[in-house]
């Protein structure tokens, strides 16, 4: 019984995390109401409180159903960059390529990655009850700004790369690139292909910073400097 009552418990949840996704993407987060969505999953408004403190509590977990995955790949799921690197027998360059293609597939193949995506770039307003989201999205953005640094500076460091501009930079940059082109995709996903073109602005990026497209021998995943 009481398996079947967690279980239960679980599916509600679900439901009502299903039913802030189409709420949210069809009139907006701020125009969306606990009631709105507690009738969608034919639930009660109680339900929504037994699971969620409130709106940004239940929007945050929504998010979190695609981008921990995502995040995951990204090595942000809380043991720092440096040591996802290690551990994962990629590093540098290699970890960045790797990690920003398989979160623009999900993107492309993902119905609902996308449909999150959209009401997190287009349909959300940081109006007081939602601080909690913009808080949420800051801490998510600046684990992916130090994986792209130390990543960065790894690569540098392994080819005997001086960077042009600091790693904390190049990566600011790196993030602003990516994040916008898959923004202006969500826009008018038929507009161009996003694989295609992230991972061609990518390799564009990072040849600029230096690096070239094959590793040199004996480092993986690493690309050496252009020669001057």
């Amino acid at each position: 019984m009481a398996r079947r009552t967690k279980e239960e418990a679980l599916a509600t949840r679900n439901k009502l995390l299903d039913a802030a996704e189409h709420l949210f993407q069809a009139q907006g987060v701020s125009r969306t109401s606990l009631q709105d969505i507690a009738r969608r999953a034919g639930a009660t408004r109680g339900a929504i409180y037994w699971h969620f403190r409130d709106k940004a509590d239940l929007f945050n977990a929504m998010m979190e159903r695609v981008t921990l995955p995502m995040e995951k790949s990204f090595g942000l799921e809380g043991n720092g960059g440096q040591e996802s690197a290690d551990n994962s027998g990629a590093s540098g360059l290699g970890r960045i390529r790797s990690a920003t293609v398989n979160a623009l597939k999900q993107i492309v193949n993902d119905a609902q990655t996308r449909r999150v995506f959209e009401v997190a770039t287009q349909k959300v307003e940081y109006v007081e009850e939602l601080q909690a989201v913009r808080l949420r999205h800051l801490a998510v953005r600046n684990g992916f700004l130090q994986f792209f640094e130390e990543s960065i500076d790894l690569a540098a460091r392994r080819c005997g790369l001086k960077l042009a501009v600091p790693a904390s930079v190049a990566a600011q940059g790196f993030h602003a690139l990516i994040d916008g082109l898959i923004q202006n995709w969500l826009l008018d996903p038929q507009a161009f292909d996003l694989l295609e073109v992230g991972q061609g602005v990518m390799n564009v990026y990072l040849g600029g910073l230096g690096f070239t497209e094959g590793p040199p021998p004996g480092t993986p995943g690493e690309t050496a400097p252009t020669p001057s």
